[in-house]
This record gives C-alpha cells, sequence and structure tokens, in this order.
C-alpha cells in the first residue's frame, strides 16, 4: 500500500489542473486561429434552420446555354452556372425562389409569352427533380422542409410582364407565382424603375399610379407577395404605404453601406419595419461595394448595418446568383452560404438572430400575405383595366369595328383600323356573323 501525503497529493492536482487548464487554452486557440469552431457551428445552425434564397435567375441561364432543353442537361451538376442541385444541398439551401425574368426590351412586345414559357422550365425542373418540390403557400414550404426537399418558389421578376393586365397577373397566380416585382430596369405604364436605362413611361410625380394600386390591392387579394427590388424609392414608399400585407425587397443591399440605386436607404428601411416587412440582402458585388471586387466581411458589414438600423427581423438573403456577374471572394456560389453565416457568427450574431435571418423572416411574410388574403376573401378579383392612353401599346388590339361611337379618330389604336389592320378585317365579320345567333 502506498502512501501519499497531502502535499504530494495536492502538488499532483495542481499539476493536473494546469495541464489541463493548457491544452484547453491551446484547443481554444487553435479553433479560434483554424475558424473550425464556427465553421461547424455555421453547418450545424443551418442544418436546423436551413436557408430559404429570395432569388435565383438560374431559370434565366437555362434559356441563355441551352435555350430551355432540360433534356440536354443533368441538375444535379451543372457547369458555367453557380446553381445545381448538389451545390444547393451543400450550401443547406432548402428553399429557392427562383426569378421568372424577361428582358424589358420584351415590353409591349412579346413579354408575356417569354414569361409563360420560363414559368415552363420553372415548373419542369421542379416536378421532374425528385430533390426539388413546387410550393404554392407557406404550409407546404414547411412540408418541404421535413420530407428535406428543395423547395422551389416562382417570382415573376418585372411587372411587364403582366403587359399591365389584371386578369394575367392572376393567370400567373395560377400557375403557381407567388412574387412579383413591379418593376425590373424599366418604368411599366404604372410603376417606376431604380433603373434610368430604358426612358420609357416617364412621369412626374406619379411612381405609382391609380391602376399601379390596383394591381397592389390584387396581389394582397390573392396572397401574391409584392416584391419591390429593383422599383425606385418613390415606388417603393408609395407601396409601402398602400399594401395591406407585408413586403418584401428580395435582392437588395444597404445604400448606407454602398451607395448604389438598387439598395435600400435608411429611411425606406424604417418604412419597411412599420410594415413587417423584409429586405433580402443581394450578394452582387457591385450592390456590396460598389466596384466589382468584394469580400465576405463587406457582405457582413451590410448585415450589420441593416440589423443596427431595423432589427434582424427584417433581414433575409437573396443572393441574386445566375443574375449578376461577380460575387465577393469566397461567397462564388450557393455551396458557400455557411461562409457568411460563420462570418456572423464571428460578429457575435446569435443563433436565434441567424434562424430568423436563415428562414423565419421570410415564413413570417409569407404567412401574413396568406392571412391578409384570407381577410380578403369576400373580395371579388379585380376589374379594373388600364386607360389606353397610358398603355401606349401599338401591339394592343381593340375589339371594336372601324367607326364604332367612343373610338378618337386621332386615337393610335394598336389595331390600326385606320390603316385596314387584317386583324381587324378578319374580326368586323366575325363579329356581324356572331351577332345573327345573338337572341333578343
Amino acid at each position: 500500500m502506498i502512501v501519499l501525503s497531502r502535499k504530494t497529493i495536492k502538488g499532483a492536482s495542481s499539476s493536473f489542473w494546469m495541464q489541463s487548464l493548457g491544452a484547453l487554452v491551446l484547443f481554444c486557440v487553435f479553433h479560434s486561429i483554424s475558424g473550425y469552431s464556427e465553421r461547424e457551428r455555421a453547418h450545424d445552425l443551418m442544418s436546423r434552420y436551413p436557408l430559404i434564397d429570395g432569388h435565383n435567375d438560374l431559370a434565366l441561364q437555362l434559356r441563355i446555354l441551352h435555350d430551355n432543353r432540360l433534356s440536354q442537361i443533368d441538375l444535379h451538376n451543372v457547369s458555367k452556372v453557380a446553381t445545381d442541385i448538389y451545390r444547393l444541398q451543400a450550401g443547406h439551401v432548402q428553399a429557392q425562389m427562383f426569378a421568372v425574368y424577361v428582358m424589358c426590351g420584351a415590353q409591349q412586345k412579346d413579354a408575356v409569352r417569354l414569361t409563360l414559357e420560363q414559368i415552363d422550365v420553372v415548373r419542369r425542373m421542379c416536378t421532374e427533380y425528385q430533390d426539388f418540390e413546387l410550393v404554392t403557400s407557406a404550409q407546404e414550404l414547411k412540408n418541404a422542409e421535413m420530407r428535406r426537399k428543395i423547395a422551389c418558389l416562382i417570382s415573376v421578376e418585372g411587372g411587364h410582364s403582366i403587359d399591365s393586365s389584371i386578369p394575367t397577373l392572376r393567370m400567373l397566380y395560377q400557375l403557381g407565382v407567388r412574387s412579383m416585382a413591379l418593376t425590373h430596369t424599366c418604368n411599366t405604364p404604372w410603376a417606376e424603375s431604380s433603373s434610368k436605362l430604358y426612358n420609357v413611361f416617364q412621369r412626374q410625380n406619379n411612381s405609382l399610379t391609380e391602376f399601379g394600386k390596383a394591381v397592389v390591392d390584387e396581389m394582397n387579394r390573392l396572397g401574391m407577395i409584392v416584391d419591390l427590388s429593383h422599383t425606385s424609392w418613390d415606388t417603393a414608399l408609395a407601396v409601402l404605404k398602400h399594401s395591406k400585407a407585408s413586403v418584401i425587397f428580395s435582392h437588395s443591399s444597404s445604400y448606407s453601406i454602398c451607395n448604389h440605386s438598387r439598395n435600400v436607404p435608411d429611411w425606406l428601411l424604417h418604412e419597411l419595419k412599420k410594415n413587417n416587412g423584409l429586405i433580402m440582402v443581394n450578394l452582387h458585388s457591385k450592390f456590396i461595394s460598389c466596384k466589382d471586387e468584394a469580400n465576405i466581411s463587406r457582405v457582413a458589414d451590410h448585415f450589420d448595418h441593416i440589423k443596427k438600423v431595423v432589427g434582424a427581423e427584417s433581414i433575409g438573403v437573396g443572393g441574386d446568383f445566375e443574375g449578376a456577374v461577380s460575387f465577393p471572394k469566397g461567397l462564388e456560389d450557393v455551396s458557400k452560404y455557411p461562409a457568411l453565416i460563420q462570418e456572423l457568427l464571428q460578429r457575435k450574431w446569435t443563433e436565434d438572430e441567424l434562424a430568423n435571418v436563415l428562414r423565419r423572416n421570410f415564413q413570417r411574410v409569407f404567412e401574413d400575405v396568406e392571412k391578409v388574403r384570407d381577410q380578403l376573401s369576400s373580395k371579388r378579383p379585380s376589374e379594373v383595366q388600364i386607360p389606353l392612353e397610358e398603355v401606349q401599346n401599338p401591339c394592343r388590339l381593340v375589339l371594336r369595328p372601324p367607326g364604332s361611337t367612343g373610338l378618337r379618330s386621332d386615337q393610335n389604336t394598336s389595331s390600326g383600323a385606320e390603316h385596314g389592320s387584317p386583324g381587324l378585317l378578319i374580326l368586323v365579320p366575325v363579329l356581324l356573323l356572331a351577332s345573327l345567333f345573338v337572341t333578343e
């Protein structure tokens, strides 16, 4: 039997704790230097609260690169783009708002046809691949998460896609569209863009017309999310004061950090806060650093600033992958999202705040939009029509024969009645023939 003195035991115990403390310090220093701890925390957090991304233009790239021929590619692994199924899974992206975008040059031409074709390709890719699931409600979004599917939400990017027609808006909703940006880089006859690229539908002190308000009202009635990214600040303010439901900026950043017209100033963020809406931070380098190059730290500056102004409950993520040309170093594709969450963890964002940013804020807005829809369920579909003089569209057919009452001789109708439009020449005998079968 070995007997140790208290002094010996005390010395050994002290030595043990000193060694243990030293090992702990080295462990913490190692993990701090390597970033391993934060990286693991980021992945763990995102596995529990996977990301809802507010904006992705993959459908546009499918048209540009593959002419929408899905049979020619495998969406699990797609070259020349930043988005595919494997990378979405690696980035913990559980839900993706896929943008249906057609260029502003199609306005007053074939924008509606092109929009339908883009909706078709999104619906196809989200129903033909088992990893995806097309969702059209807040509950379906939750269900897809439980089934470990990548939820697809369809968002139309630009009000020119409805050709100033509320019935067309309703038909897009029937096809699964659950969000629409009121403008893109061009004004519509009823809303104003943040861009001056196209010199069309210029108005003074009328950034949201009466018809524009009717579009917002119908979106509220349908349960379609109003998206203010790409609108002018005046249009955004008008919508925030008019909409009965919460709205989003699906892919915009902070103007105070980068003074680009696509970003949102602090005074407008305060109005968004009153609306209980959401700004989903865009990762495009020019909107992050106001130049072609940026880094993750600068992206996090936008998150920090917006949190300081309106709180973490007003923030989401809208990457804008496939729609922009340059992204911050370390955030080059959708698989890199955990690096952003790691940076925010290092900046002492709490897990609860980040859970809100990752998905809970968007879920709340979607549910609010549906709550307003339910409150308006007794309201009949809008029959508001835009005045022809506001549309100024030479491709619109006026369904009246030449010389009928109410058609001014100087009116520039789309049918070209004064010039013997073939379409109208065919229409007139059809109408006359139809009248023979009308009974009193």
